[in-house]
């Protein structure tokens, strides 16, 4: 059996710092908005766990997110199985738009899946809480308005849109922002609004932006530089990318080719059900479409 599966990117649409936690871990309010840009992952059956990347800054190694979490799935249900996983990475590494999270996300799902083993998506997001406080809303699959360290996830409605992702091409560390003694911490706590537009406005920020900036005066460039072209900008998670919400996607396209030089950007939808619950509901129909019709011909 081969499986093929999207990981897709998030935008934090706003990330507040509410407190911090005896355990050291950061309490914050965010709002995911899950896009149709990504990642993919291809899963194969094998005698061993295998990871193969052709891009040379992705590490092939147990230190990978995606080998954690096969081998956690391994370890919860006792499973032997092997697979030869192949990762084309699109997302940049360290840009807040939770590549390495998705990667796990959709490991789990497909090697669920590829290994028979039926976990619920609940019990899947758990294991995925232990690889990192994104992996649970990737596994969920819905834009979702999330507390805590990100684990208390309401499923939302998001308005279809359109958003500009700019990678300044810089590597952000999430522990150096989150071990910045300037970083806010005390963000007053917002309630879910009534309109999700209002997440766009000035009542919600990035809490992070501030000592990014400071880090990465590039950060800085990159926002200034959407504001001047679109009218907003925005941090999302702890850097590097930065987004701006579009009129459309002829917008973006056009700025696409007006970039300077060292950075990229991709032009992404902004999706209510992650790509990866999509491409996993299609092939388990055309599995069952397929045994339906194996049936029919050994009862004829």
């Amino acid at each position: 059996m081969t499986l093929t599966l999207p990981a897709p990117a998030k935008l934090n649409l706003f990330l507040h710092i509410t407190g911090r936690r005896n355990d050291g871990y950061h309490s914050l309010q965010t709002l995911f908005a899950l896009l149709d840009q990504g990642d993919t992952l291809t899963f194969e059956s094998a005698p061993s766990l295998q990871l193969h990347c052709d891009a040379p800054q992705v590490p092939c190694d147990e230190s990978n997110l995606i080998l954690k979490a096969a081998a956690g799935l391994r370890e919860h249900t006792g499973c032997q199985q092997g697979a030869r996983i192949t990762l084309d990475k699109r997302l940049p590494m360290g840009g807040g738009v939770g590549g390495g999270s998705s990667d796990a996300a959709t490991a789990l799902l497909g090697l669920n899946q590829l290994w028979g083993l039926n976990l619920s998506l609940a019990t899947l997001a758990e294991l995925g809480l232990s690889l990192g406080a994104d992996v649970p809303v990737f596994v969920k699959g819905k834009s979702a308005w999330a507390e805590g360290v990100g684990e208390q996830i309401t499923p939302v409605s998001l308005p279809d849109a359109h958003f500009l992702v700019i990678h300044p091409g810089i590597h952000v560390s999430t522990a150096r922002i989150f071990g910045d003694r300037e970083l806010t911490r005390d963000t007053p706590i917002s309630k879910l609004p009534a309109s999700l537009e209002a997440v766009l406005t000035r009542d919600f920020h990035n809490d992070c932006e501030a000592v990014a900036t400071k880090h990465f005066p590039e950060i800085g460039k990159t926002l200034d530089w959407l504001r001047q072209h679109t009218g907003n900008a925005r941090m999302t998670g702890t850097g590097a990318c930065c987004f701006a919400r579009l009129t459309g996607p002829q917008q973006g396209q056009q700025l696409l080719q007006q970039l300077p030089q060292h950075w990229t950007g991709f032009v992404a939808r902004s999706r209510n059900t992650s790509p990866l619950h999509e491409a996993l509901a299609r092939f388990r129909e055309t599995q069952n479409s397929g045994e339906s019709a194996q049936t029919g011909k050994t009862h004829r």
